[in-house]
């Protein structure tokens, strides 16, 4: 068991650092900033140098004109949200949505490497399950994307006004926040239930949201009766896909659902994508990342 998960993580870190090195590290640079400028050093006046950047302590002591040299602060804080509930574990395309998850949480987290900054992650559901505070090193991305394979989490649902909430008070700085989730948090007309965390976190982090779901999620087949499954309350039903009726009601619910939850986004200026487990992930990702560039 600990063989297969070891290779599990091993395969992920050789594609996913890959990536990151050859296609994101660029693109994820440019699209998350640093904190502002930082003093670097000072230098002789050269023509055309703006005059506002003079230090006129040095300049009277040299008694010839200097100016103060401005870098960028690279270093970012990036923290990975990762939705751990029940109905992670779910796709009909071959792949899982937490099996998506942790490519993209890998990812991800090369990236913030290659480009010296610290990650971290939390795992939540109805409830903020792990904390694993922000750090650098090759061993500290392994356990975090260890984690995101094998970690069970102790209740079944999802709480994203939790996991936001957590962030705020936990994260003190300014960081870079990276939603990972199927934003399956929803009251019964399909509207969010986390906007007043999302609003109180928007102001204090830097977030995106990156939307993992199957397209089962978002349209039935028309293969008769099943049975389904509430993975994260276990309630039971019988539907008849074969009724017109009910696939067009089901995907007017999910299709609203998704609305809603991108109209909020927008409503607070929170970057978005949308990533299906039978998709390419690749394109996903250089999208998100070029809308913030």
């Amino acid at each position: 068991m600990e063989n297969d998960l070891l290779k599990k993580v091993r395969k992920i870190e050789i594609r996913t650092r890959a990536l990151s090195h050859q296609i994101f590290a660029g693109e994820y640079h440019s699209a998350f900033k640093g904190r502002g400028m930082a003093f670097s050093e000072v230098r002789e006046y050269q023509y055309g140098d703006d005059v506002r950047n003079m230090d006129w302590n040095v300049t009277a002591r040299l008694r010839s004109p200097y100016i103060k040299v401005f870098e960028e602060e690279r270093e970012l804080t990036v923290m990975l949200l990762i939705d751990a509930s029940d109905s992670r574990i779910f796709g009909t395309t071959g792949k899982l949505k937490r099996d998506l998850m942790a490519e993209i949480a890998a990812v991800l987290s090369f990236s913030a490497s290659i480009n010296n900054d610290k990650v971290g992650a939390l795992f939540f559901s109805s409830k903020v399950e792990k904390f694993i505070p922000p750090k650098k090193g090759r061993s500290h991305l392994l356990r975090i994307i260890r984690e995101v394979i094998e970690f069970r989490p102790e209740e079944k649902g999802t709480d994203i006004g939790e996991a936001l909430r957590f962030l705020t008070n936990a994260i003190k700085k300014k960081c870079t926040a990276f939603l990972l989730s199927d934003l399956m948090d929803v009251d019964a007309d399909a509207s969010p239930r986390y906007e007043n965390a999302l609003k109180v976190a928007v102001n204090r982090h830097d977030i995106s949201v990156i939307n993992i779901f199957d397209i089962r999620e978002r349209e039935l087949p028309d293969v008769g009766m099943i049975r389904v499954v509430d993975a994260e309350t276990g309630e039971q039903a019988w539907v008849d896909t074969s009724s017109a009726s009910v696939r067009s009601s089901y995907s007017k619910w999910s299709s609203d659902a998704y609305a809603r939850a991108s109209q909020l986004f927008r409503k607070f200026k929170v970057d978005q994508v949308s990533i299906a487990t039978d998709q390419d992930y690749v394109r996903g990702l250089i999208e998100l990342f070029k809308n913030r560039s």
